[in-house]
């Protein structure tokens, strides 16, 4: 996904520019810091404890000048517009956190009101029209027949979660005025592979089928996850 971003972000602005970033939940901080190695400043919002001290930790052991342009906040996502003013920043990332939010349409919302401009949004959703796949692809039939009438859905961490369709993210995009731009698949291929799977010899080309699926119809379309990308007008 990484490489989606970074053609999203290149297509947008002049190499060299030095961008306004804001990260919701940040997690532990693996997104901003390679933002902030590319030279821009990166804000990240993150309400889990544990996750902020494995950020600070991580920022700790980076050189000066990356950590002066990192800044990590204690909240929630949905409390953008408490801590910043409308326009703030070029790009928004909000990855892996509308699946734990029952209500998603009022935080997409407010997360395009702190864009300037022209300036972009990523999200990084579960697909709703893939939950079928995981549990399937698993041999778990029972669980396949159920994920075509819902969109909840267990995650590996036992979270009761949620997932998002590609048409009704693209009608709220274009409501709140961040039309969709661009969309992406990300684990096609690779979605039931264990968490403590080694990296395997042949790691850059499985990367590169990822990618080229993640972009393909219809093998996008079937991916565990969507990267979608609004532009603000």
């Amino acid at each position: 996904m990484a490489r989606q971003l970074d053609e999203q972000i290149s297509g947008r602005y002049p190499v060299g520019q030095r961008l306004r970033v804001l990260d919701v939940g940040m997690g532990q901080g693996t997104q901003a810091l390679r933002l902030a190695r590319a030279g821009h400043r990166v804000t990240g919002i993150e309400q889990d404890l544990t996750m902020i001290s494995v950020a600070r930790k991580a920022l700790s052991a980076e050189p000066e000048g990356i950590r002066e342009r990192v800044r990590i906040i204690e909240g929630d996502g949905r409390d953008t517009g408490v801590h910043f003013l409308p326009g703030s920043f070029d790009v928004v990332l909000c990855h892996g956190v509308l699946m734990y939010v029952e209500e998603p349409d009022p935080l997409v919302a407010g997360l395009a009101r702190m864009l300037a401009p022209g300036g972009l949004l990523s999200l990084l959703v579960r697909n709703g029209d893939a939950l079928a796949m995981r549990p399937g692809l698993s041999g778990d039939w029972g669980a396949a027949l159920a994920a075509f009438d819902t969109n909840t859905y267990t995650n590996r961490l036992g979270l009761d979660a949620r997932a998002d369709r590609l048409e009704a993210l693209t009608a709220t995009l274009a409501g709140i005025g961040a039309p969709l731009h661009a969309w992406y698949g990300v684990r096609v291929f690779t979605d039931t592979a264990a968490d403590d799977a080694g990296i395997p010899p042949d790691v850059e080309v499985l990367l590169d089928a990822e990618e080229r699926a993640g972009r393909t119809d219809p093998y996008r379309r079937v991916a565990a996850l969507l990267h979608l990308c609004g532009v603000r007008g």
